[in-house]
């Protein structure tokens, strides 16, 4: 059995289900009065633009069109043509659309924010540095970071001043809110691997990742958080970027569906951690609901069977790119870029730009997790519009 059954056969076992036992409140479909998002470029909705600082010219293609095109109409800094899951899911909870945390001119916080940032990592940046790979693009926000921007944003979120904004009443507003926490973890291996690092060496910073994220979701529920959804990792030997950067001539490293197994098996691996140390913080901490939401069954059947999700094409090839190598990828000539164009029909597409997911995969990804089968009991019970 390769790594694609084992995601499939084994994720779907144990996946994307309500670790504690409480489950929905009472009343029918869970519903909250704010939203609040961590994690990378996945659910980004603006920070790497608002906070420049952080920010460099390789990445900020991503504020440049066609990015945007099918629901906004024009860039908003997400990383896909139209709308991120997070979108979804807030737009199904009755929610405004995310607002980046680092938004200074008429944000309001009070309801959501997302402190996402693309790039992100679960570990710290002078980790990363220890360890000889403390570029500066792995700087823009890792997960302690981000949990301090959410920290900073507490006066604005609960309508108090320090102390009182991590006082008894703002953890109460935040046990009525829904946590979004991750995807984290891609980048960290982003880091390693795209800057010398092997797949094995990077699997023994695994343990490490998992820990680190599972800290966060501790400090969450130290603050207030009860209802967390934390996202696993994606089969990213299926995208674009990898098939292209790290590509293997020998074919046996391939799958049925041209993915690479060893990229595949890692995502495999974090999975199966993260829901074990999961499963230990909800018996820790009863009273909260930590939900694992299952990216990898769900995007690995994408892949299998297209056709049978209204897909023209798989995974791979992007949609958005100038039309080069094997994958419509090429780090110089990528969407956003000059000299690339998106696809007709972005919806028939699985892949928008060979690192990212078209807004009709957002789509599917997220009313599995809010109706099921990828987390059960699902965030609520009603379609998108």
């Amino acid at each position: 059995m390769d790594s694609r059954d084992l995601g499939t056969v084994g994720l779907l076992l144990v996946s994307c289900f309500l670790l504690a036992a409480g489950g929905v409140r009472a009343g029918g479909a869970q519903r909250f009065e704010a939203m609040f998002n961590f994690g990378d470029s996945l659910g980004d909705t603006g920070n790497l633009c608002v906070n420049k600082s952080a920010a460099n010219q390789l990445l900020l293609t991503f504020a440049q069109p066609p990015y945007g095109m099918t629901y906004f109409g024009h860039p908003t800094c997400r990383c896909s043509d139209g709308r991120l899951v997070v979108d979804f899911l807030a737009q199904e909870l009755g929610l405004p659309l995310l607002p980046p945390s680092k938004q200074q001119d008429g944000a309001d916080f009070r309801r959501d924010a997302s402190m996402a940032i693309v790039g992100a990592t679960a570990l710290d940046f002078e980790f990363l540095k220890s360890i000889g790979l403390g570029y500066p693009i792995w700087n823009n926000g890792a997960m302690n970071v981000q949990i301090q921007w959410f920290r900073d944003l507490l006066p604005s979120i609960c309508g108090a001043a320090p102390p009182a904004a991590e006082g008894q009443d703002c953890k109460d507003y935040l046990a009525r809110s829904l946590f979004v926490f991750g995807p984290f973890g891609g980048n960290d291996y982003n880091a390693m691997l795209f800057f010398g690092l092997t797949v094995d060496q990077a699997r023994n910073y695994t343990p490490k990742i998992v820990d680190t994220v599972a800290s966060g979701v501790e400090q969450l529920i130290q603050l207030g958080a009860v209802d967390i959804v934390v996202p696993g990792a994606l089969p990213v030997g299926c995208f674009a970027i990898y098939l292209t950067f790290l590509p293997s001539d020998d074919p046996a490293d391939y799958d049925g569906h041209g993915c690479l197994r060893a990229l595949n098996e890692l995502s495999v691996y974090q999975n199966s951690l993260l829901q074990s140390r999961l499963a230990a913080l909800q018996a820790r901490y009863p009273s909260a609901r930590i939900v694992y939401a299952d990216y990898y069954t769900h995007i690995d059947r994408l892949v299998r069977s297209p056709a049978r999700f209204g897909f023209t094409t798989g995974a791979v090839p992007a949609c958005c790119g100038a039309g080069g190598g094997k994958y419509n990828f090429e780090l110089d000539a990528r969407c956003g870029m000059k000299g690339a164009t998106a696809c007709r029909d972005p919806s028939r597409h699985e892949s928008w730009d060979g690192v990212h997911l078209t807004e009709a995969v957002n789509r599917l990804i997220a009313e599995g997790w809010l109706r099921g089968p990828y987390c059960h009991p699902p965030i609520a019970t009603q379609s998108i519009a």
